[in-house]
């Protein structure tokens, strides 16, 4: 027990301080204290939290898509301890490694697609976009080639928070608080069930993977640097792509020789039942960003996977790359993430998502579709969105996007279960470490959080 959790404040109090001086992400702040502050959660054992009250609460979002392992794993804390013993800090600059970082990069280069042969560490997802940025910019400068500077990303896509990663993004209220930065573009995503739900969907993907080609011709092809996408749009409302998407995107890619761009912060790390999303969607990605389950949270950490064609022109022609940051492949975060990697492979857990938990988690929140507010349900692995609709057989949205799925949210939360609500699905991303008996208990908290919200809103069916 820390001195912290043995602290002799009340709830109250703590919600008092918190109002006071914590400022939250992606938050209401005023909307937050009238509610009467942040609930606080003080221990996590398994897929499991509990907060200051004693109220035990299934975590379906794993975090935020991050602790495959679940919580309480001593071995991971272990590893920190250790390496802090022996190597607390220091850094990649000046010529110089460690061993956490250099093992780490190896192992990478083992578990990710072919051709990705090179790591470039990082603290989080953003700052992994931003260097991906960067890269392409600089490849294409050494190729010749300066003028290409537009990425592509796809709306609703997100891939981070700071300006440059928001940018690459497409989070319409994130570009009217903050801006764009030029040389940014963006695409529809291959949301089937919103955009093109009357056509077969197979044909919908290739039409979809066509919106890539018409943007590249719009903007001109001399200027195209790249595309980014990722495997599964996941905060964007868990947009899962047409069986055809992913093959003619690449075909595209190819036939402008532009570089492909995966971001598997989410995807990553066993989320669909492969070590990576790229697996799961046959994908050969050029630059490939991780985070989030390379060390399931236990530790701030990610990477720039680097595809040989990036990484031969960067190290033949390049010279000095005048990017970094203090903390990346910091030793600490790196064992921690060692750890990680050999606890998913030694268990056998991506191997169980695909065979076993996965098929089984997806087969029981499929059962949920009968439900008079439920339009659709799509995902693969561990990874699921459950779509809210008015009226099922006209194929109706309800109005005011969002206040549905926040509905929704609010009585998961009030009902032992941590489900995200992305405009109006609800998304589900839990640990991986689920057994039967967990999926069992969270789709029943679903379907009473369905019963709940369609009685809100007046939909019976």
């Amino acid at each position: 027990m820390t001195a912290l959790s043995a602290s002799n404040r009340t709830t109250a109090e703590w919600k008092k301080i918190d109002s006071a001086h914590h400022l939250h992400p992606f938050t209401d702040f005023k909307g937050l204290t009238d509610e009467g502050g942040a609930r606080l959660i003080v221990r996590a054992e398994g897929p499991y939290l509990y907060d200051s009250e004693g109220t035990k609460i299934l975590d379906g979002m794993a975090g935020l898509w991050c602790v495959n392992v679940g919580y309480g794993r001593k071995e991971l804390a272990e590893a920190a301890y250790a390496q802090m013993q022996e190597l607390p800090y220091y850094n990649t600059f000046f010529k110089t490694t460690t061993m956490p970082a250099t093992e780490l990069a190896r192992q990478l280069v083992e578990l990710t697609p072919e051709g990705l042969n090179h790591a470039f560490f990082a603290g989080s997802g953003s700052e992994a976009n931003d260097t991906v940025i960067r890269m392409v910019r600089r490849y294409w400068a050494l190729e010749g080639q300066p003028q290409r500077q537009v990425i592509i990303g796809r709306r609703n896509g997100y891939h981070g928070s700071t300006l440059a990663a928001l940018s690459l993004g497409g989070m319409s209220a994130m570009h009217t608080q903050s801006g764009i930065l030029p040389g940014f573009a963006h695409i529809e995503p291959p949301h089937w069930f919103q955009l093109g739900y009357h056509e077969d969907p197979d044909a919908f993907g290739v039409k979809a993977a066509g919106w890539l080609e018409d943007k590249i011709q719009e903007v001109g092809p001399d200027s195209v640097a790249a595309f980014i996408a990722e495997p599964i749009q996941g905060a964007g409302g868990l947009v899962y792509p047409p069986a055809t998407y992913w093959a003619e995107i690449q075909r595209v890619c190819h036939k402008y020789g532009i570089l492909l761009i995966v971001d598997e912060v989410i995807c990553g790390f066993g989320r669909t039942g492969n070590w990576f999303g790229s697996q799961t969607f046959d994908i050969k990605p050029d630059l490939m960003p991780l985070a989030k389950g390379m060390s399931s949270g236990y530790q701030p950490i990610a990477a720039v996977m680097v595809g040989d064609r990036v990484a031969d022109t960067l190290i033949s022609k390049g010279g000095e790359f005048f990017h970094g940051y203090t903390y990346s492949g910091h030793p600490v975060a790196c064992a921690v993430a060692l750890e990680n990697i050999r606890i998913l492979r030694d268990e056998g857990i991506v191997d169980r998502v695909r065979t076993d938990t996965g098929p089984y988690f997806q087969k029981r929140l499929r059962e949920l579709a009968d439900h008079p507010i439920v339009g659709e349900v799509r995902g693969i692995g561990m990874i699921a969105g459950i779509e809210l609709i008015r009226d099922k057989a006209r194929h109706e949205f309800f109005d005011d996007v969002g206040k549905v799925g926040t509905i929704a949210r609010d009585h998961s939360f009030a009902n032992g279960l941590i489900m995200r609500a992305v405009y109006d699905t609800l998304v589900l991303s839990p640990p991986l470490i689920l057994t039967h008996d967990h999926i069992d208990e969270l789709v029943e908290k679903v379907r009473l959080v369905l019963d709940k919200t369609a009685h809100d809103t007046g939909v019976t069916g």
